[in-house]
């Protein structure tokens, strides 16, 4: 993404911001409340639309509308609520909007087999444990439900995935596990933008980390060679004059 701009009224949401992403990495977008992090990643996946700048997906220029454009490319998002139908089990909410139906005279009728043991399938894949599938989402953990938020992704061949605070809100041991699966993700050569309030968490799990402030990109670090310190003050006061600093050039990972 380059030179993104975004503007509300009379609120100037994103200036000039930028982003660079690789396969098999996870990279961290972190920064204040307001700081535009979310306008950013609603850019990226259809959301919202950009006043200015571009983006390149594969090093060539796409146009992003709307969220179907960005699942055309690849392009998957989890945001905080996770989007999840509690009223449904598993396999539906895998399946959900892209239901898979029976071949012949009989297509308009949901093919509930087979996306039962695609679901099963693509969650053992996962290293998911999730032991009775027909059970209503509802009636899942914080940590599960957001595993099949993930999973859903994954079936329809994203290559790049945006979780939005994947572990607010659960538990040390969930969070674990979250964080267990992105790995996997990465593994798998995806792509992997996260936002994140919690320092421990992306230092714990990123490759790199990128540092928004006032709708700019101030700076974007290696995560095994900087310091939460750095990343703070980054957040605090923008680096020099909010401009990228030196030694915060995007590289690919490695």
């Amino acid at each position: 993404m380059r030179e993104v701009s975004k503007r509300y009224g009379g609120v100037q949401a994103l200036d000039r911001a930028g982003l660079v992403l690789y396969p098999g990495e996870v990279q961290a977008l972190v920064g204040d409340n307001a700081a535009g992090k979310s306008t950013l990643i609603k850019i990226l996946s259809g959301a919202v639309s950009m006043d200015g700048g571009a983006i390149l997906f594969d090093g060539r220029p796409v146009e992003i509308r709307e969220p179907r454009d960005a699942k055309t490319l690849g392009i998957e998002t989890v945001y905080q609520d996770l989007a999840l139908a509690d009223n449904l089990d598993v396999p539906a909410n895998v399946f959900l909007g892209r239901e898979l139906r029976r071949p012949g005279p009989v297509r308009f009728l949901l093919d509930l087999r087979r996306m039962e043991v695609e679901s099963r399938t693509l969650l053992a894949r996962l290293k998911i444990r999730i032991p009775d599938l027909r059970q209503r989402v509802r009636a899942l953990s914080g940590g599960q439900r957001q595993s099949v938020a993930i999973a859903r992704c994954m079936y329809f061949n994203a290559r790049v995935v945006i979780l939005d605070e994947p572990t607010a809100a659960l538990g040390v041991a969930e969070t674990a596990k979250v964080h267990e699966l992105v790995r996997d993700l990465r593994a798998h050569g995806l792509a992997v933008l996260m936002i994140s309030h919690n320092l421990n968490h992306v230092f714990g799990i990123s490759d790199r980390i990128t540092v928004m402030k006032a709708g700019r990109t101030v700076g974007s670090r290696v995560a095994g060679a900087t310091t939460q310190e750095e990343i703070l003050r980054l957040i605090l006061t923008g680096g020099s004059n909010g401009r990228e600093e030196p030694g915060g050039e995007l590289r690919p990972p490695g």
